[in-house]
């Protein structure tokens, strides 16, 4: 009779996890619970295991760890793996689990179902422990004479910070990816840790400022919440980051549509169309001060010396005028820095093409007859004869006249085409600024007087 072997694998999981559970065990540590092989055998056939502190000899450390790890990069295992790093949170300061989990979640290239469970393990690891936390405080509230629970409940609540504190630049990191699902499971994670208190809100915010823009409602609106209550305990931390969390909703945009040859717009057009950062602005208005030294540094980015990329400015520009202006004051402070910018920036620029320009051959032929000769001579005695400030009149409207005629232009452009693309590319800041006045004065009903 042939007996059927059991497969590899098969036999791979058991020997690893029976030598996890004896290397868990010479540690002193507590006997693991049986819901872990339980767990496992959801995705996996696997044999019951033995009672932990058989007649086994105890496993070194990078043996049974380095075993679980080998299966934990796929799918099913990385599910199973995960109760063993939320009921012994421990684990995860293993710098293994840690390297894995976090290349896992900044890989590009990672299957996108081992991202999301990745940030699934986080997730039910957050939610655990708040359920904890929550029965601590009860049986403190019972007990608090005779032991101190809530001493133990601070404990693990400073595990959970430090744990955050390891994969929090990942997870804030997976924001910026095209599909939905990822985005929704890194924003679930992040609600859990900022309503435990276990990371410093500020470094949240330019993230939740971007996943504001969100085309999905229902994150937008969770991402929103989040703000609100962070303004509410910390006045001053969403104006601090709101430019900073402008251009990081510029990546999540451009990380959504995923083409390079799409020019990503800063409005979405739905009943009535609205910028895509309506809800910061509205959060800022508020405050005059803070409302202003917002429009500033966002006017500001147009500058050249900025060098801020033309399809970003195209975004803010869309912002700036979509913004719900709830006063005509805010239309007209924009309006009026766009003149200060363009009165110093523009006429910089136009000194700097003027520069690059050669002067045109303005010889022209003698003329052979004598009475040319005397014209001309009496044309310059006249010339003379007239004020100073009238000659520099005169000069300055040839000049305008001649940089109006399209042929003088292009007889005075140089040779060497570098610096007038350079002229061109600085100006283009200078030429949302203009349109965005034009649409603000249309928008408001403004007349130049």
């Amino acid at each position: 009779m042939i007996r059927a072997r059991k497969p590899t694998s098969a036999k791979m999981y058991y020997r690893t996890w029976k030598a996890f559970f004896t290397w868990w065990e010479s540690r002193g540590q507590t006997s693991l619970p049986y819901s872990l092989p339980k767990a496992t055998a959801r995705v996996c056939w696997l044999p019951k295991l033995p009672l932990p502190g058989g007649s086994n000899p105890p496993y070194k450390r990078p043996t049974a760890l380095k075993k679980i790890l080998l299966f934990l990069p796929y799918h099913g295992t990385l599910y199973t793996g995960g109760f063993s790093f939320i009921q012994h949170p421990i684990l995860m300061f293993e710098v293994e689990v840690k390297n894995l989990y976090n290349n896992i979640l900044s890989d590009k290239s990672s299957s996108v179902n081992l991202k999301i469970q990745v940030l699934k393990n986080l997730q039910t690891y957050l939610q655990e422990e708040d359920t904890r936390m929550q029965q601590a405080d009860r049986d403190w509230k019972k007990l608090s004479k005779q032991e101190d629970l809530k001493e133990m409940g601070d404990i693990s609540s400073g595990m959970s910070s430090s744990i955050m504190q390891l994969y929090l630049k990942q997870v804030l990191e997976s924001f910026f990816h095209k599909q939905s699902s990822v985005r929704h499971f890194a924003l679930n994670v992040i609600a859990l840790t900022l309503n435990q208190g276990l990371i410093h809100p500020v470094q949240c915010v330019p993230y939740l400022i971007a996943m504001g823009t969100d085309p999905e409602p229902s994150m937008r609106n969770k991402s929103d919440q989040q703000l609100v209550e962070i303004d509410k305990k910390y006045t001053g931390f969403i104006h601090m980051k709101a430019v900073a969390g402008i251009k990081m909703s510029y990546q999540v945009q451009q990380a959504i549509i995923s083409d390079a040859k799409r020019v990503v717009r800063g409005f979405r057009q739905e009943e009535t169309t609205s910028a895509l950062c309506s809800h910061l602005y509205s959060m800022i208005r508020g405050n005059r001060q803070h409302r202003r030294a917002f429009l500033i540094s966002l006017l500001n980015l147009f500058d050249d010396a900025a060098k801020t990329e033309v399809n970003m400015l195209v975004y803010i520009a869309d912002n700036l005028a979509c913004f719900p202006y709830q006063t005509q004051e805010e239309p007209l402070f924009i309006m009026h820095h766009i003149d200060i910018t363009l009165s110093v920036s523009g006429s910089n620029l136009l000194q700097s093409f003027r520069e690059s320009m050669t002067k045109g051959d303005k010889t022209k032929k003698k003329p052979e007859s004598e009475e040319d000769n005397s014209d001309s001579e009496s044309e310059e005695e006249v010339v003379r004869a007239r004020p100073r400030r009238t000659r520099r009149r005169a000069a300055s409207e040839s000049e305008s006249d001649e940089e109006d005629d399209i042929d003088y232009v292009l007889n005075c452009l140089p040779v060497d085409a570098a610096p007038l693309i350079e002229f061109a590319n600085a100006s283009q800041g200078i030429l949302l600024l203009l349109m965005l006045k034009q649409h603000l004065k249309n928008l408001c009903g403004f007349s130049d007087g």
